[in-house]
């Protein structure tokens, strides 16, 4: 056993969890651009269900873009998939779009259907806000989510990549989160595909410590990773279905087995690098068997 697979065994053994979800990164547009009807997102849905380690879970990205939850929140209950929702915080207006979408929708179908919600994504990453901002969003999402609308039970944080959760000037963000939610992609580090397990384990570990000191107790989800089925090669990664396949094998199976997990992503196909798992004929690239 590898070192890096001996600690994330061990850390999840060492926080009692037995069970986790298991999920896609499922984006609000089709890979032609137009936006999902409810009646697309129940096919994700199933598709997402059906696939071998049934799938159980969806992160989504926004709220009120292409009507995303007023769409995929009755097709989400209709399948029994649960949603990490996506709250955009960016740029005052669309904030205000997006709180107001997630608020119509715990008005109208409860707080059963989230797992989580996320305020951001890779904000810190981009350089696009303050630590002190972005801490300040995610505590007034929070206050609406749990306090106002009265989701008690539903986990509210932000998704980030390991660069930026290790970066010391963040730490009012974590100190902000109910949960950290960690974007780690060996492959944009320019892994080869037999160093990228713990080139992955060593980016997700650093996070974990990193979270635990600063507020311990407080559950890192891996919500970004994959690697490319085909596009260009970056540094010394080689996108490929083989390649995909030993990722998965190698980082994906051990993932489900230690934290909630997003794998990146559902419909990818008309991208370069593409990370789609569902090609154009509606069947799974490569096998998702663990």
């Amino acid at each position: 056993m590898r070192l890096s697979t001996l600690l994330t065994t061990t850390f999840a053994l060492s926080r009692g969890v037995t069970a986790f979800w298991k999920g896609l990164n499922v984006g609000a547009n089709n890979p032609d651009g137009s936006c999902k009807t409810q009646a697309q997102w129940e096919t994700a849905f199933k598709a997402l269900a059906g696939l071998p380690p049934k799938f159980t879970a969806a992160r989504l990205f926004a709220s009120s873009d292409c009507n995303t939850l007023q769409n995929a929140v009755p097709a989400a209950i209709a399948t029994g998939i649960k949603l990490l929702v996506g709250v955009w915080t960016e740029d005052a207006i669309h904030y205000g779009a997006e709180k107001a979408a997630l608020e119509a929708a715990i008005k109208a179908h409860g707080c059963d259907w989230m797992m989580a919600v996320s305020a951001g994504s890779e904000d810190l990453y981009r350089g696009d806000t303050t630590a002190a901002t972005l801490a300040g969003q995610i505590h007034d999402v929070r206050g609406m989510v749990q306090d106002s609308l009265g989701c008690k039970k539903v986990k509210v944080g932000h998704v980030d990549t390991w660069t930026a959760w290790v970066n010391g000037a963040n730490t009012d963000v974590i100190k902000a989160c109910d949960f950290v939610g960690n974007d780690a992609y060996p492959y944009w580090q320019g892994s080869t595909i037999s160093q990228s397990s713990d080139v992955f384990w060593t980016a997700m570990n650093q996070t974990r410590d990193v979270v635990n000191k600063v507020k311990p107790g407080t559950l890192v989800f891996i919500t970004e990773t994959g690697w490319p089925v085909t596009g260009s090669s970056f540094g010394s990664s080689v996108p490929s279905k083989a390649n995909a396949q030993a990722y998965w094998k190698s980082v994906g199976c051990a993932a489900l087995k230690q934290a909630h997990t997003f794998w990146y992503a559902y419909e990818d196909y008309s991208s370069n690098p593409s990370f789609g798992v569902i090609g154009q004929n509606g069947k799974a690239i490569y096998s998702l068997t663990c």
